[in-house]
C-alpha cells in the first residue's frame, strides 16, 4: 500500500461507538474525521474468516486504513518449543485473518530476552520471523509484519534490533512506538533531535520505503526506571508529542500513526490537529 499523507487513527474501535463491533467503529473513525483503525487482537483474533470480507467492504467505503495488533501471548525467543510454535500460530493466525480484513500491517511484541544475551535473543527470534514470513510469501499474503519497540528493557525491542531485522528479512519493518522508545529509556528520545535521529535510523537503513511507509503508535505514558508502567492521556504525560509531528512533519512522513492513549479518539484528533 502506498500513502499520500499521514493518517491518524484509534488503537481499537472508538470509545464513542454507539454498539460496539468492528464495522461500526471503522464507520465512526470516518465520522470522526480520522484515517486509520487498529484491529486490537491483543487477547485473540476476534473476526472470524467469514466477516473479514465485510470488514474490508467497510474500510473501503469507509476509505479507513486497517492495521492489526496481534496477541501478547507472543514470545519467540520462550526456552520451551512448544511456546514458541505457539506464538508462530498466533502471529501467521492475527496476519491471516488481518490481510481479509484488507489490514495492510500487523504489529506484535516478538518476545523477551530471559536473560540470555542479546545477540543469542537476536538470532533466536530472526529464525522464527524467518519462518512465518516464508509462511507467508507462500500464501501469497502482503501483509507487512511488524515487531514493536518495546516499552522495558526486560523486552526485546529496541531500534537496532528491529531495524537489523528490517534490513535483513522480506516485509518485515518496525512498528515504532515511540512513547515505548521513551519510556524504555527512562525519559530519553523526548526532543525534536531525538526524534529526528529516529527516523535518520529508520531511513538510512529501510531507505524511503521505510519512510513513506510507517506505521507508529502514540500515546501518553508513565515509566519508571524499570521502563513503561501503562499508557496515559497526552495531557497527563511529559511526552513531548509535539517535537515528534515536527519531526514527522519535516521527514514527510507517509502511513498511519495509531493513538493508544486510554481516550483513543480525544488524543488522535489531537494529534491529527496539531499535526495539521
Amino acid at each position: 500500500m502506498s500513502f499520500s499523507a499521514l493518517r491518524f487513527g484509534t488503537a481499537g474501535i472508538p470509545i464513542s461507538t454507539a454498539d460496539r463491533n468492528t464495522l461500526n467503529g471503522i464507520k465512526r473513525v470516518n465520522e470522526l474525521g480520522l484515517g486509520a483503525m487498529e484491529m486490537e487482537f491483543v487477547h485473540s483474533v476476534n473476526i472470524s474468516k467469514e466477516s473479514a470480507p465485510l470488514v474490508a467492504e467497510q474500510s473501503k467505503k469507509s476509505d479507513v486504513t486497517l492495521t492489526c495488533h496481534g496477541q501478547y501471548y507472543v514470545n519467540l525467543n520462550s526456552k520451551e518449543p512448544e511456546k514458541v510454535e505457539a506464538s508462530k500460530k498466533r502471529v501467521l493466525n492475527a496476519a491471516r485473518i488481518a490481510n481479509l480484513c484488507g489490514a495492510y500491517s500487523l504489529c506484535f511484541h516478538a518476545g523477551f530476552y530471559q536473560g540470555m544475551e542479546k545477540e543469542k535473543t537476536y538470532s533466536n527470534i530472526k529464525k522464527q520471523m524467518e519462518e512465518i514470513t516464508a509462511i507467508l510469501k507462500k500464501e501469497k499474503n502482503p501483509i507487512w509484519v511488524r515487531p514493536e519497540t518495546t516499552g522495558k528493557p526486560t523486552q526485546f525491542g529496541d531500534l537496532k534490533e528491529l531495524l537489523q531485522l528490517s534490513s535483513e528479512l522480506e516485509n518485515v519493518m518496525p512498528c515504532i512506538d515511540f512513547s515505548h522508545l521513551h519510556a524504555r529509556t527512562n525519559g530519553k528520545f523526548n526532543t525534536l533531535e531525538e526524534f529526528k535521529s529516529v527516523l535518520n535510523q529508520v531511513e538510512k537503513i529501510t531507505g524511503k520505503d521505510g519512510i513513506k511507509n510507517i506505521h507508529a503508535h502514540v500515546s501518553g505514558i508513565a515509566y519508571s526506571e524499570k521502563g513503561e508502567k501503562h499508557h496515559q492521556e497526552l495531557k497527563d504525560s511529559d511526552f513531548n508529542y509535539k517535537a515528534l509531528l515536527q519531526a514527522l512533519k519535516s521527514f514527510n512522513a507517509k502511513g498511519v500513526v495509531i493513538c493508544e492513549s486510554p481516550n483513543i479518539e480525544k488524543d488522535a484528533l489531537l494529534l491529527q490537529k496539531a499535526y495539521g
